[in-house]
């Protein structure tokens, strides 16, 4: 398994959400993503992206969605200077081809580990992996969803303006789902159960839009909560990783409360 070594200092978000909300709040979600861009440039801070940046991708073979895009020209030009940005895909952005990788992007669908500081960090999305030996399913929808046979005939039956705005509604129906104590307590429990029997003494993730930062003997497992309403994330320092909350008012991290 290829394990990246992490070098700088660099924040861990997810949940950012855009393209879900009313106009106002989407700009504003995206004026924030960019002010945290442009902080990360001036203090040399890398940036990895563990899912759900947008309430919904899909890629066709010419079209892309209509979304984000003052951001994604921002990341592009912070690529160009501080090197490719990790965007691990979520259950809402997965539908992709090539057009993250030609914005400078190393984009993965499932989950990657960092070497940090000596310490082997997991980061993943959190809505389930592929691979059974790690013990996170996903549900049956979001296998299908995800397969590329249903993205082929769907793309088949819906030309973009229909299947973008088909997705765009079940994505933010979908979100309403994601907020509760069940996923929580089961990522919390998978969490423990993975430090607890493998090498690994960091988890990351987001996905079930809670925030929290769960410390046991045997490693560490923190939840990035969402961008989008907490302004929540993970901020590796060169020497620990930690919780921490970006305040617009101040332009800087502070630690999570």
């Amino acid at each position: 398994m290829r394990i990246s070594t992490v070098d700088q200092p660099m924040i861990f978000l997810s949940d950012a959400h855009l393209g879900g909300f009313s106009d106002e709040i989407n700009q504003r979600i995206e004026s924030e993503l960019i002010q945290l861009l442009n902080y990360c440039q001036r203090n040399k801070i890398g940036i990895a992206i563990l899912g759900d940046l947008f309430d919904y991708w899909m890629e066709y073979p010419d079209v892309i969605p209509a979304i984000g895009e003052r951001v994604l020209e921002r990341f592009s030009s912070f690529n160009k200077d501080m090197g490719p940005t990790l965007f691990i895909t979520g259950n809402h952005d997965n539908w992709t081809r090539d057009y993250f990788e030609n914005l400078g992007f190393e984009l993965k669908h499932e989950h990657m580990m960092l070497q940090v500081n000596g310490n082997t960090v997991m980061t993943l999305h959190g809505d389930g992996l592929a691979d059974e030996l790690l013990h996170l399913p996903r549900p049956r929808l979001h296998r299908l969803l995800r397969s590329d046979k249903f993205i082929s005939l769907y793309q088949t039956l819906f030309p973009p303006r229909v299947g973008i705005n088909i997705m765009k509604y079940f994505s933010r129906f979908t979100r309403s789902l994601e907020w509760n104590t069940e996923k929580e307590k089961k990522l919390d429990e998978w969490a423990s159960r993975t430090l607890a029997s493998t090498e690994i003494d960091f988890i990351l993730c987001g996905h079930d839009h809670i925030p929290r930062q769960k410390e046991f003997d045997f490693g560490t497992y923190i939840n990035l909560g969402t961008f989008y309403q907490h302004r929540t994330m993970a901020f590796y320092n060169n020497s620990s990783i930690s919780l921490v909350s970006w305040v617009p008012q101040l332009q800087s991290l502070q630690p999570f409360e």
